[in-house]
């Protein structure tokens, strides 16, 4: 778990990211928090039942927290606001991407901005990691800007995605 001043953020285990993804309110029940009536669209379900359900079930303890969903949660609401987690463990270099998404009805809100700086800050506690990677779509200003407010360091571009670096101080 991972906390900031508006946000808690919960690394999802194998059932609870099986909850999560009937997207029925049980999985809020569970955790005692407001069910906010979220969706998942129909790739991202197959994504998850087709990859990261069988990676968490392969994963150690601690490496299934580089494979699930972590669910951002509002103190004030007790509500699911927006969803992260790295695509796979560290690299041999240290490196591992992020990826993110904001409920559609929470964005522009800054919840984003702070749950990074909080993965940020965990990060700084895992042995395995020294840089966090994210990319993003030229277009999507929204999260550029997540990511610039983070200090993350554009390293690249590939066609109309956007590579960018943050070094994590451990």
């Amino acid at each position: 778990m991972v906390e900031t001043q508006q946000l808690v953020i919960l690394p999802l285990n194998y059932e609870q990211l099986d909850l999560y993804l009937q997207a029925n309110g049980r999985l809020e029940k569970l955790l005692h928090l407001n069910d906010s009536g979220r969706t998942i669209a129909p790739d991202v379900k197959e994504m998850i039942t087709a990859f990261t359900l069988p990676k968490i079930k392969k994963a150690g303890p601690a490496d299934y927290l580089f494979y699930t969903f972590w669910i951002v949660v509002e103190k004030k609401s007790r509500t699911v606001v927006a969803e992260l987690g790295f695509k796979g463990e560290p690299n041999e270099k240290g490196e591992v991407e992020i990826g993110y998404g904001t409920m559609p009805q929470q964005r522009g809100k800054g919840f984003m901005t702070e749950a990074i700086g909080g993965m940020l800050e965990w990060a700084r506690h895992q042995s395995k990691i020294k840089y966090i990677l994210a990319e993003t779509d030229e277009k999507n200003t929204a999260s550029i800007k997540i990511v610039q407010k983070n200090n993350f360091e554009l390293i690249g571009r590939k066609g109309k995605m956007m590579w960018w670096k943050k070094e994590v101080d451990n």
